[in-house]
């Protein structure tokens, strides 16, 4: 026993002090440089050494290395984007060297050590802290940066807390943090990339434990530690914050769509673990007409971890269930997690003596993980490359029965928090359990979706996850784990109001789609009447996460019927809401692929310059056109509304409308979502049905809040197939409309454009025009008048009609008819 204590001793220190350098040294002089391709090496007095990289006349590799060699343990984990694109140009003076792109001077001091990054303009963007651009103490290495007083810092993924970072001090430990409190940290995943106001953004490549501090111990700098591995940051320059996130994604990947079923509402629950309550719940919905579009199957449906088959205790004919749920138009998502319990002995045989588990050095044998359910398991080793054939196998297996995707849950490895310190003993095929700790889950998620997609070509994969790293949007989507209030589920509201913050600072970090679990998974519900007030707001919020599920923890039901016919009406409502907006909202799933820009929008995203939007995040924008507001507060009767430039509808009352750059005070009931929809915006929409597309020749509604005079108002809707990779072929069409405003008319234009062939869905079109305004004529691209028809417009013909009470000119469009031109005159 002693020899093993001693032996952990050297272990740590090895880990925490893998440096040749005397701490608190900062770097030598720079003595000589050299350029190859990309790069230029900085040789320092001291043998230490810099690289400088361009990546992109925007984007900036920095690697600093104490003993000069620059050898990395293991590739970049997350960044995909190796290739050389720009030789620098190098110029030297006697103070130190500058590197030159189109965006960006990079000024580099010979003595003392110091880096800085300028604009084109010559505006300083970044600036070493004095002499602590690199430093070597008891810790790891560490970088400082100047902060500057009206400097914001955004970002670090999914973290709790305030949006604005300054003045907090954060750490990447992806760690399983049940009922976790609105200021804790670490939690799940880990994305070290962050972003400032002053347009750039750093992205530190490094999964070690590191650590972020802006400014809770000196408000003058901010600084990053990493306690191993390498000093690799990428520097991002935008200049907006838009442009930053989609450099970031150049480097990281872009985020796999999910199908279009993916963007309905989906129903779990912790003990969902059983056939006959799968199927009532399915019936539940159905009966009632609440849309729903996937059933969720927790741990405890499998006989054992990870075998992948039925409990047939539990499930009687799970084939024929999935079938039969199918045919009703429900989607069946399993659960997955990263271990093999030893009582699976057929399993367990197979991985240990495979070698496919992590193992414990102090052993050389497979490491014998406790776990939370299962008995004691062992941490299938990811990194190992024959594993995922393996895997691969076992998991489709129930894709080939009829399950349709997979929820990746307790990957960071569950019970490996910092406290847990024996799991430093466990060695992974690509290093010790310190490095690889924060990219377990990204590796599993990558196993899981490689393999879904080698068994089940072209298909999309339907995978969230609750750990990962940056990168993840590869592979997965994501949600914000255990939320809520364990010891009173009633008292959960400060819970709900701090998952916007998260939501928003996770889709800055690179994971567009995103959930909660609503109702906050924390907390037994002895009192559902009691609990439906909140329950109603979680729905609410949540329709507007882009991923939606209604999820508890052990047999807690949150089924929207169970809290009462007020609240189930209000439920049905707010998903209803989610169902008609998909035009739109997969128009921004698109975008989300495209760039990573997040369909849930901190404020600041879409107005920088509006100081009130700094720090606001009690509400977001949901694509460019929508602020919703959620209702946080208990008894609500007003909710606090701040809207940005412009003019503003009441979205489910357009004919009430405010003007911007001021905060309102919105009256509210319960059945209130405050929403608005910016002057100038088109909001597509689609019938409501009870799962997605189950009418695949559903019409189009065009929305149209008209611009003002001479502006215009439009939008593209996006269309795909909705269920393969064609999408990534760019397999797909786009319909426009554009709404110009005229002194005393509305010009309407229409154009499809259709990529690659895809194979074009005539739909019936139906525009609501929202004016006061009352026309006088309709007429098409040619001057003929339209039909002027009643109220209701019947048998499928062209016409219109202008409703006076919601003052809003609507005209049908039916299949068949080409039109690309309409003027409405008033």
């Amino acid at each position: 026993m002693k020899r093993i204590v001693v032996f952990a001793a050297l272990l740590m220190g090895t880990l925490l002090f893998p440096f040749s350098h005397a701490f608190g040294n900062s770097l030598g002089k720079i003595v000589a440089y050299e350029v190859e391709n990309n790069k230029v090496k900085f040789s320092l007095s001291d043998g230490s050494g810099m690289i400088v990289e361009l990546f992109s006349q925007d984007i900036v590799k920095i690697w600093i290395d104490p003993d000069g060699s620059f050898v990395r343990n293991n590739p970049s984990y997350a960044v995909i984007n190796n290739t050389p694109l720009l030789r620098p140009n190098v110029s030297e003076t006697p103070q130190g060297y500058e590197i030159y792109t189109a965006a960006l001077i990079i000024r580099i001091s010979k003595s003392p050590f110091r880096i800085r990054f300028f604009d084109k303009y010559q505006k300083l963007l970044l600036d070493d802290y004095q002499n602590k651009g690199f430093e070597i103490s008891e810790n790891g290495m560490s970088v400082s940066k100047t902060l500057r007083p009206d400097e914001n810092i955004y970002g670090l993924g999914e973290k709790a807390g305030p949006l604005n970072r300054r003045g907090r001090y954060y750490k990447m430990w992806n760690s399983d943090k049940p009922c976790y409190g609105i200021y804790e940290d670490p939690l799940y995943k880990s994305i070290p990339f962050f972003m400032s106001n002053y347009g750039y953004g750093i992205f530190v490549d490094n999964t070690f434990k590191t650590t972020f501090d802006f400014g809770s111990e000196n408000e003058n700098y901010f600084t990053f530690n990493a306690p191993g591995g390498e000093m690799v940051y990428y520097f991002i320059f935008g200049p907006t914050f838009k442009e930053i996130i989609s450099r970031y994604i150049e480097l990281t990947g872009k985020p796999i769509l999910p199908p279009k079923w993916a963007f309905g509402f989906s129903q779990s629950r912790g003990m969902l673990t059983n056939e006959k309550l799968t199927r009532d719940i399915a019936e539940g919905f159905r009966k009632r007409n609440i849309p729903c579009d996937m059933i969720y199957q927790d741990i405890g449906w499998t006989r054992y971890l990870q075998d992948f088959v039925w409990n047939t205790n539990n499930y009687q004919n799970p084939v024929k269930m999935l079938d039969d749920l199918e045919k009703q138009g429900f989607k069946v998502i399993v659960s997955q997690d990263p271990v093999v319990a030893q009582n699976n002995v057929v399993q367990w045989n197979q991985a240990d003596s495979a070698g496919f588990f992590v193992k414990d050095i102090r052993t050389g044998k497979s490491y014998d993980m406790p776990w939370p359910w299962g008995g004691n398991c062992g941490v299938v080793d990811f990194t190992n490359p024959k594993v995922g054939d393996w895997w691969g196998d076992y998991q489709q297996m129930v894709i080939d029965q009829g399950v349709k995707g997979f929820w990746t849950d307790m990957g960071e490895p569950a019970w490996s928090n910092e406290e847990n310190t024996d799991r430093l003993f466990m060695k992974h095929h690509d290093g010790m359990h310190e490095e690889i700790h924060n990219v377990y889950g990204l590796t599993w998620n990558k196993v899981v979706t490689e393999q879904f997609e080698k068994h089940n070509p072209n298909i999309r994969i339907f995978q969230m996850t609750r750990s990962s790293f940056a990168g993840m949007q590869r592979y997965t989507f994501g949600w914000s784990g255990d939320a809520g209030n364990g010891y009173n589920v009633n008292e959960g509201w400060k819970q709900l109001a701090n998952q916007i913050p998260v939501g928003l600072s996770a889709g800055m970090g690179g994971i567009p789609f995103w959930s909660c679990d609503i109702s906050g998974y924390c907390g037994d519900i002895n009192d559902y009447e009691a609990f439906a007030e909140l329950y109603a707001r979680w729905m609410q919020f949540g329709v507007f996460n882009p991923l939606s599920r209604a999820h508890h923890e052990g047999n807690n039901a949150v089924e929207p019927w169970l809290f009462g016919q007020r609240v189930e009406a209000v439920c049905k409502d707010a998903i209803e809401l989610k169902y008609a907006l998909f035009p739109y909202i997969y128009s921004y799933a698109r975008e989300a692929h495209d760039t990573g820009l997040p369909l849930m929008r901190a404020m600041f995203l879409e107005y920088p310059d509006d100081p009130e939007t700094q720090n606001l995040q009690t509400q977001f924008m949901f694509g460019k056109e929508l602020l919703v507001a959620p209702v946080l507060e208990e008894a609500a009767s007003v909710k606090r509304v701040y809207l940005p430039q412009g003019k503003w509808f009441d979205y489910h009352d357009p004919r009430i409308s405010y003007d911007g750059e001021q905060w309102i005070d919105f009256p509210v009931t319960l059945e209130s979502i405050p929403l608005f929809v910016r002057q100038g915006a088109v909001i597509p929409t689609m019938p409501v049905m009870q799962y997605i597309h189950e009418d695949p020749h559903y019409p189009l509604i065009y929305n149209v809040f008209p611009a003002t005079v001479n502006r215009s108002a439009s939008f593209d809707v996006y269309e795909d197939d909705g269920e393969t990779n064609n999408y990534k072929q760019n397999l797909f069409l786009y319909r426009t409309l554009k709404c110009k405003t005229l002194p005393n008319q509305y010009e309407i234009a229409f154009k499809v454009n259709a990529n690659n062939g895809y194979n074009l869905t005539d739909r019936k079109s139906i525009i609501r025009l929202h004016t006061d305004k009352k026309p006088t004529r309709v007429t098409n691209g040619k001057g003929n008048k339209l039909k002027r028809g009643k109220r209701f417009i019947q048998n499928e013909r062209l016409a219109w009609f202008y409703d006076n009470d919601m003052k809003v000119c609507v005209i049908h469009i039916p299949k068949g008819e080409d039109i690309k031109h309409l003027v409405v005159t008033f």
